[in-house]
């Protein structure tokens, strides 16, 4: 049971008090050495000071509010038992940030932030850290068939295998396949070491690396070994059809129309399918037409396939990764596609 929250709000006055409920939660919300609370000054640009399990907040109205949002969500966090991350607490500000203040619903807890969605696997919760990524969730929740497109850094290929773990663990599916196209960028396949499997493992290692992220790493080694996880490139799909499974295409962008018409006709009974992509990053041969800008398309009127759009403000990486897109964006806008200035 959670404990009360109090806050002294004082109308007119820049400077409020937020409490939270012991000094324990106070710490894990603080961070080390107050790193989230630092943190939270950088990007409000409000003033911070900590004493005990008492905070003071210091800004205009709306910021403080803001704060207090962010805050009493990262106290929920903290009393739930899961960790406060510098990531956690940077997802809190961009939520908080899209979010209106809203009038004390009468219990004490003001301007609270509305519930985020979240991802549950036994190793971890995982939560959104971007109103996209907040919808994103609620699509692979909601539907059968979900595109995500964005630049690199969004999570888009991260909560998609996060929630196909989910979706396994919980049996609401049998197994799951996690493919990728094949593409060289700059390199040619035949010419690395190895069986197929060593060939073509370099290229879906993002994956790899996401499942043991959100599952146990023996569980992910037994499911391997035993089928139940297969991991394999897209040309491998042909004349399949995958029922009972999660399946995540990752860099769909290099996809030719035929290969995504074929992947996403593999769609068997109570399967889900989650298609992941950067359209500013094709490898493909100049002049060739990507199959996930073409699916995009023909595809967005069909009301039972969701379509999520992320941008740079989505970005989740590490800072600089957002600032790198943005730099790019605006290259390719003043020069055009094809052309970079020197």
């Amino acid at each position: 049971m959670k404990s009360e929250r109090h806050v002294e709000i004082r109308p007119g006055v820049e400077s409020q008090v937020f409490s939270l409920a012991n000094n324990r939660v106070a710490s894990e919300v603080f961070g080390q050495f107050d790193q989230n609370l630092a943190l939270i000054e950088q990007r409000l640009g409000i003033e911070a000071v900590a004493h005990g399990n008492h905070v003071t907040l210091t800004g205009d109205e709306e910021t403080l509010n803001r704060a207090i949002a962010i805050m009493a969500g990262l106290e929920e966090r903290a009393l739930d038992g899961h960790a406060v991350t510098l990531g956690e607490v940077d997802g809190a500000i961009r939520l908080a940030r899209k979010v209106e203040s809203q009038d004390d619903d009468g219990d004490g807890r003001t301007h609270r932030l509305p519930a985020t969605a979240e991802i549950v696997t036994r190793k971890r919760v995982i939560r959104a850290r971007s109103p996209n990524q907040n919808a994103y969730i609620e699509a692979l929740q909601e539907h059968e068939m979900v595109f995500a497109l964005g630049p690199a850094g969004t999570g888009k290929t991260y909560l998609a295998v996060a929630h196909a773990a989910a979706l396994l663990e919980r049996k609401i599916v049998e197994r799951i396949v996690l493919s990728r196209p094949a593409v060289e960028a700059g390199e040619r396949l035949g010419f690395l070491p190895g069986d197929m499997k060593d060939k073509v493992d370099p290229y879906l290692r993002p994956l790899y690396d996401a499942l043991y992220d959100v599952m146990p790493p023996e569980q992910v080694e037994r499911d391997i070994q035993s089928g139940v996880i297969e991991i394999a490139p897209l040309a491998f799909m042909r004349g399949r059809t995958l029922a009972n499974a999660a399946v995540i295409l990752d860099e769909a962008q290099n996809t030719t129309p035929m290969q995504m018409k074929m992947f996403l006709t593999r769609l068997g009974e109570n399967g889900r399918m989650i298609v992941t992509g950067d359209p500013s990053q094709t490898d493909l041969p100049a002049g060739q037409t990507s199959g996930l800008a073409e699916a995009r398309q023909v595809l967005k009127n069909v009301s039972d396939i969701a379509q999520i759009m992320f941008d740079k403000s989505d970005v989740v990486r590490h800072p600089l990764v957002s600032q790198i897109v943005e730099a790019y964006d605006k290259a390719t806008a003043h020069k055009g596609e094809d052309t970079l200035p020197t």
